[in-house]
């Protein structure tokens, strides 16, 4: 593929609890860079922006994305410890989180450059990094600043029990969003974003009016709504054995991306997808599908480990 992905955000180390006699498992993970791995193991040449430290934690986050191709912006390595969250297991298999986190971009620097730019999760939102990620993105869309400014894709992933101001959480996912052509979220972020909303539909209405072209929310087993100023379809999940759902959000999240990218890379303007008109019903279902499938791979088995190109043959 010649369109590029640069993802920005936390990386950290997933502690899983399990709630047998299994113990404790450690995996790399974090959402922006789960999105950069998903994307990569999809063909998508990805690069991730982070922060890790030089500990045995981000040692192994540099060798998990090194499996799937994912290039480490030089700048993400920092004299701090890598971040961690404990992820404890619940008897349905859905994950309950506990973090220890730092999130910072270096100061002064200019994104490096990408046909695509995804950012969101904690990073956008926890500062001082939040702050300098809704700064640069702002640079980068700027009209001055490039010739064809990058397609911006954002998934807030809330953490209430991290993000715990809804005024200013509220405020930043807005600042953001309406930078983006593309906003994913799932329908646990919607209602906490918008708790006044009456439906989905009306939640889904407030974001779009934010500014981006295209809002994906998901619905975990019941699939997915996608909606454009114009149009607005549901796509049904895929029937699954769930082993847990570690990863499935970031899975779908990286689907829609590499799609985007496909479309750019089969001549797909820019503009069209930043103004909508590329997103027609069948593409809406088309979208939808394949990120439905690749998160039901995901959830199909242990951990964030989203599907290859060789899982979808």
């Amino acid at each position: 593929m010649t369109t590029t992905l640069l993802a920005i955000g936390e990386s950290l180390v997933d502690v899983v609890e399990h709630p047998d006699d299994r113990g404790t498992a450690e995996h790399p993970g974090g959402s922006p860079l789960n999105i950069a791995f998903g994307a990569a193991r999809l063909g998508l040449p990805s690069t991730l922006l982070t922060e890790i430290g030089s500990d045995a934690r981000g040692r192994a986050i540099v060798d998990h994305l090194a499996t799937a191709g994912v290039t480490l912006d030089p700048s993400s390595l920092r004299d701090e410890p890598t971040s961690s969250a404990t992820a404890v297991l619940q008897a349905d298999g859905s994950a309950r989180y506990v973090f220890d986190l730092r999130w910072s971009l270096p100061e002064g620097a200019a994104l490096p450059p990408a046909s695509i730019v995804h950012t969101g999760s904690i990073a956008a939102f926890l500062e001082p990094g939040g702050s300098q990620i809704a700064e640069r993105l702002r640079v980068a869309t700027a009209a001055a600043t490039s010739a064809e400014p990058p397609v911006i894709t954002f998934d807030p992933n809330m953490r209430p029990s991290i993000i715990t101001d809804h005024a200013a959480a509220l405020a930043r996912f807005g600042e953001i969003a309406g930078l983006a052509t593309l906003v994913k979220l799932s329908d646990e972020d919607a209602a906490w974003l918008y708790p006044d909303a009456s439906s989905l539909d009306d939640a889904i209405d407030s974001i779009l009016a934010l500014g981006p072209a295209l809002v994906v929310v998901t619905r975990g087993g019941e699939g997915a709504v996608l909606a454009t100023a114009a149009e607005r379809v549901a796509v049904p999940g895929r029937p699954v054995a769930v082993v847990d759902t570690i990863g499935a959000g970031d899975s779908f999240m990286s689907a829609l991306i590499v799609q985007l990218a496909r479309m750019l890379d089969a001549g797909t303007s820019p503009g069209r997808l930043r103004d909508g008109s590329a997103f027609d019903a069948a593409a809406l279902v088309e979208l939808g599908d394949f990120a439905a499938r690749c998160a039901a791979i995901t959830v199909s088995r242990a951990g964030a480990n989203p599907p290859t190109t060789a899982d979808l043959a």
